[in-house]
């Protein structure tokens, strides 16, 4: 990171703060800054910002902006860069700063008690110029999350971490780099970002900022033909390749083209994905979990399969990040070990096959429902709108159980993280409509011992869903009802559970299917909805655009932002609407059944049964 904080040794930096975390974390970077803590009141309505690392960010943003205004009206002149930064500690979508006496420490402490969290850092940095007495300012923020998890943890060793001080000037009432980290079972993600600043995500943004990045040519190699597999070592498409081979001046204005760079990527992304479903369709991340390291030659022979192809299929897969490769042969890398087996807790293989031999055919072949203006995928008739294509595919056997697993997978490896986004043992029955294998309903089940789950769905469905329960004790508690949401009765529970469901229908199905819920839903029940998660960036939607799991232009369907949910929702009579982020995919909304709508239960089929 070193030529980043070099670019800002000649410029006057102030950090618009008083933590000495942060001011440790950026003298050790190399950073040479100034320290203005600012006098901005972090008084600011938490419930106003659909997450909590939207408040996150707004908080540091205030600090610096009163920062550079202060500076410039004292001297008339800004700093070059202002940094500010705000942490909090968010469980169940509750927002943990610093706690006010001893006994908020206490009570911030035993939420965390035994359970995972997740830290926020906002961060933002303001690039200033004064022109004529006038300040100009630009603006760029982002945030960081890190999960931890603290062990369970007795009152008299919360009492005594409480008796040492520590917890008193820390967000969520602990220090982890301190006797804190004696808490901690464990973190995932940047370690730094717990102490006070995301040091990692901030010489990235600065980067961008001051260093524009170099396309690399050779991150996965090309292939036009099988019969050129050996010949080719090279990466990127044969159009990036034509141009690296104009004159010199012409290729360095082609390699420092960021918007270029992501569009050659965008025209190459296809083969990456080929690539990887064949690889999980030969089971080759299951025989190097197996039997690693092997070579190329070992692979092809197992795989019965061609060495010359083998090995370029190894060697994309190895340039991908998905295997490791040595002297000794290959080897799985941590991320196909963990998602790319064809059976693992957190296997995503279903739906890789799915996309492989499914939704891999609708997009070849996109032209066709784009001139007739048949935008619906042949999905198992009932899930993805009113008018499915009835054709062989939509009704084959084989193809619903992929869909199912397609389904499963990625349920289960977003469960969790979808479970405890909120603290729901207030409830005592929930309903998860379209729920599926109830891969959802079972982690809501262990999670909650208080808690039992019914699954509502089609028929055709819930008759093959056997073939995919765990085991466990939480399986007496899970139960599945056939049935269809907009035209049969809706069961009984206190939290209806729409998972991925509302952004494939068309807004009055949207609204009709609420109505349901809303008429079935006693006050003080709540509805939990999930969906893709916002503000990630300008490519944040393409994942609910193009695949639900693997559903090409749902005819009227859409994704929504909280804020969005929130008007949604508020509409039919739910209320204290609360959003936060599950992972990095997925958003959580819980909203609570307010106790009187007027005009609208009291005559619903749904309310009287």
């Amino acid at each position: 990171m070193y030529p980043v904080i070099r670019k800002l040794q000649r410029k006057r930096v102030v950090l618009a703060s008083a933590s000495p975390r942060r001011q440790e974390i950026l003298s050790n970077a190399g950073l040479r800054f100034e320290v203005v803590p600012s006098r901005f009141k972090e008084k600011l309505d938490k419930a106003s910002f659909p997450t909590p690392y939207a408040y996150a960010v707004e908080t540091a943003k205030q600090k610096a902006l009163e920062v550079a205004s202060r500076m410039h009206q004292k001297d008339l002149r800004a700093p070059d860069i202002v940094i500010g930064a705000d942490t909090i500690v968010t469980i169940g979508g509750l927002i943990l700063e610093k706690p006010l006496d001893k006994q908020d420490a206490y009570t911030m402490l035993s939420r965390l008690n035994g359970k995972e969290h997740s830290v926020f850092t906002g961060v933002t940095i303001i690039r200033c110029c004064s022109t004529d007495g006038r300040l100009s300012m630009e603006v760029t923020d982002f945030y960081e999350e890190t999960l931890v998890k603290f062990s369970p943890l007795s009152e008299e060793l919360l009492w005594e971490y409480i008796d040492s001080g520590e917890p008193m000037d820390k967000a969520g009432g602990y220090g982890i780099q301190a006797l804190g980290g004696m808490l901690v079972e464990y973190v995932r993600g940047d370690f730094l970002n717990v102490v006070g600043f995301p040091l990692n995500h901030f010489c990235k943004t600065l980067a961008q900022l001051y260093c524009p990045p170099r396309v690399r040519q050779d991150s996965v190699p090309d292939v036009d033909t099988f019969e050129h597999l050996s010949a080719l070592e090279g990466g990127g498409s044969n159009l990036a390749q034509g141009g690296a081979q104009a004159g010199d001046a012409d290729q360095n204005r082609t390699l420092e083209d960021p918007p270029l760079a992501d569009l050659l990527r965008l025209i190459d992304g296809f083969q990456s994905s080929k690539a990887l479903f064949v690889a999980c369709e030969m089971k080759v991340f299951d025989l190097l979990k197996a039997e690693a390291p092997l070579s190329a030659v070992e692979v092809a022979r197992k795989t019965e399969a061609s060495e010359r192809g083998t090995e370029w299929l190894l060697d994309v897969c190895a340039a991908l990040g998905l295997l490791r490769k040595a002297e000794g042969g290959y080897s799985n890398t941590e991320l196909a070990d963990r998602y790319l087996l064809s059976k693992g807790e957190d296997s995503l293989h279903g739906l890789i096959m799915h996309h492989h031999r499914h939704t891999w055919h609708l997009y070849t072949h996109l032209e066709a429902p784009l001139r007739d203006g048949s935008m619906q995928s042949h999905w198992p008739a009932g899930h993805a709108g009113e008018d499915l294509c009835q054709d062989s595919l939509s009704r084959n056997q084989d193809s619903q159980l992929q869909f199912m697993r397609a389904v499963h997978s990625l349920s289960k490896v977003t469960a969790r993280r979808v479970a405890t986004a909120f603290d729901l043992s207030r409830f005592s029955s929930a309903c998860d409509l379209g729920g599926c294998t109830g891969a959802l309903a079972h982690v809501l089940a262990r999670e909650y011992p208080g808690l039992t789950v019914t699954v509502m769905d089609l028929p055709e469905i819930i008759k093959d869903v056997m073939g995919f329960q765990p085991d466990g004790p939480q399986t007496d508690r899970v139960s599945f009802v056939p049935g269809d949401f907009f035209k049969d009765r809706l069961p009984e529970a206190d939290l209806y559970i729409l998972s991925r469901i509302l952004q494939d229908w068309q807004e009055h199905k949207v609204h009709e299917l609420l109505s349901r819920i809303s008429a079935r839903c006693k006050p003080g029940g709540g509805v939990l909805v999930v969906g893709p998660a916002p503000d990630r960036g300008r490519c944040a939607a393409l994942p609910g655009l193009l695949t639900s799991p693997g559903t090409p232009l749902q005819d009227g369907g859409r994704e929504r932002s909280p804020d969005e949910y929130r008007s949604l929702l508020q509409a039919h009579g739910f209320t204290e609407v609360r959003a936060v982020p599950a992972g990095s995919v997925l958003h959580v909304i819980l909203a609570t059944r307010a106790a009187s709508m007027p005009g609208t239960e009291t005559t619903s089929p749904e309310a009287t049964g």
